[in-house]
C-alpha cells in the first residue's frame, strides 16, 4: 500500500484490506455488534470518520479510504447497523431493514462521542448516499459536532417521478402496513445474493470499480444485501420530511460542502441543491452526465474531480493544525 503513482497518488490494492488497518467492532450502547475498520495516520492531518450508503460494506472504498489516509488523516468507517458485517434486522439474509432512522442517528451519536475522544482533530466525517441522509439529519438534532462534513449524492430526495413527497409517503405507510414491514420492497434477481446484470447503471461507469463490489460480496458472503424493506422504504421518507421541515437544516453551523449529479437515478439532485442552499455554510458541487450514483467509485476524471474539491474543502473547512 505504500506505493505511490508518478503523480504522489497512493497505489492501492482495491481488493486487500491494508495491513496497517484494523478490522474490529464496536458495541452500541444496546448491545448491538457494528463492524469497524480503523487505519492509524502516519501523520498529524486530523481524523476522518466515512460513513457508507444503504447496502454498502467499507470494503468497497478502500481506494478512497487510502487516499485521505496518505494525506495524513487518520481514519475510521463502519458498517450501520443491519446490514453488511453489523448484523440483520429483517427476516432473511439480504433485505436491509430497520425499525426507524433514530436507531442509526443514536449509533452515529455514540460512536461519534467515543471516537471524537480518541482521535486528534480536526475531526471531520464525509458520507455517502443514505450514510449522508443520517450525518444530515445528526447535524440537526445536534447529535454530532464535525468541523466539517462532506457529503456525496446525499439521500436527501428519492426518485419521485412528480409524486408529492406527503403523497408518496402516504402510500408507503399503506404498502408496509399490508403485511411484514420486513418484507422487501422490490424484486431484487431471481438468486438470492446474486446483483441484477443492469445494476452497474445506477452506480458508475467504472467497470473495474464494480467489479471490486462483486468480488467483495464472493470473497466475504456476508456483506452481502439486495432490496430495502417496505418499513425501511416507510421510514426513510419519513426521516426524508423530517429534515424537509423548514428550520431542520437552517440552525446549522458546521460547513457542509455536497455534491452529487444530475444525471442520479436513485437520490433527488434538486433535494441535494436545496439542503446546499438553506444550511448557512452549504457549498455545492455538481456533476452531469459524466457521472452516476457512487461518484467516489467513478472513472477516474470524475472521481478525481471529486477528490481535488474534497480535499480543498476540508484544506479551507478543517485546515491542519498548526
Amino acid at each position: 500500500m505504500s506505493l505511490q503513482t508518478l503523480s504522489g497518488a497512493p497505489v492501492v490494492d482495491r481488493r486487500v484490506i491494508p495491513p496497517e488497518a484494523m478490522e474490529s467492532r464496536w458495541t452500541a450502547p444496546d448491545g448491538q455488534a457494528i463492524r469497524r475498520i480503523d487505519w492509524p495516520a502516519h501523520g498529524a492531518r486530523g481524523s476522518l470518520l466515512f460513513l457508507p450508503g444503504r447496502g454498502d460494506a467499507y470494503e468497497k472504498y478502500l481506494e478512497t479510504l487510502a487516499h485521505w489516509h496518505a494525506r495524513g488523516w487518520r481514519v475510521t468507517a463502519f458498517d450501520w447497523r443491519g446490514q453488511a458485517g453489523s448484523g440483520r434486522l429483517g427476516r432473511d439474509p439480504y433485505t436491509g431493514h430497520i425499525g426507524d432512522f433514530t436507531s442509526w442517528t443514536g449509533d452515529l451519536s455514540a460512536l461519534w462521542a467515543e471516537w471524537k475522544s480518541d482521535a486528534p482533530g480536526p475531526h471531520v466525517v464525509v458520507a455517502h448516499s443514505m450514510g449522508g441522509h443520517i450525518v444530515l439529519r445528526a447535524l440537526a438534532e445536534r447529535l454530532i459536532d464535525p468541523d466539517a462534513v462532506v457529503l456525496s449524492a446525499p439521500m436527501l430526495g428519492i426518485r419521485r417521478r412528480g409524486l408529492p413527497l406527503g403523497l408518496l409517503h402516504g402510500m408507503a405507510r399503506v404498502l408496509a402496513g399490508l403485511g411484514d414491514r420486513r418484507r422487501a420492497a422490490w424484486k431484487w434477481s431471481e438468486k438470492p445474493g446474486e446483483v441484477p446484470a443492469d445494476r452497474i447503471r445506477l452506480l458508475t461507469h467504472d467497470e473495474a470499480r464494480y467489479a471490486d463490489e462483486l468480488w467483495w460480496r464472493a470473497a466475504r458472503p456476508d456483506i452481502v444485501m439486495g432490496p430495502a424493506s417496505w418499513g425501511w422504504v416507510e421510514r426513510a421518507l419519513a426521516s426524508i420530511r423530517a429534515i424537509e421541515r423548514r428550520g431542520a437544516l437552517e440552525g446549522v453551523s458546521v460547513p457542509v460542502f455536497l455534491f452529487g449529479t444530475t444525471a442520479d437515478a436513485l437520490v433527488e439532485w434538486a433535494a441535494i441543491a436545496r439542503a446546499a442552499a438553506r444550511l448557512p455554510q452549504g457549498e455545492l458541487k455538481a456533476f452531469g452526465e459524466e457521472a452516476r450514483h457512487e461518484i467516489l467509485r467513478e472513472v477516474d476524471p470524475v472521481r478525481d474531480a471529486a477528490l481535488a474539491a474534497i480535499d480543498t474543502f476540508l484544506d479551507r473547512a478543517a485546515p491542519e493544525p498548526a
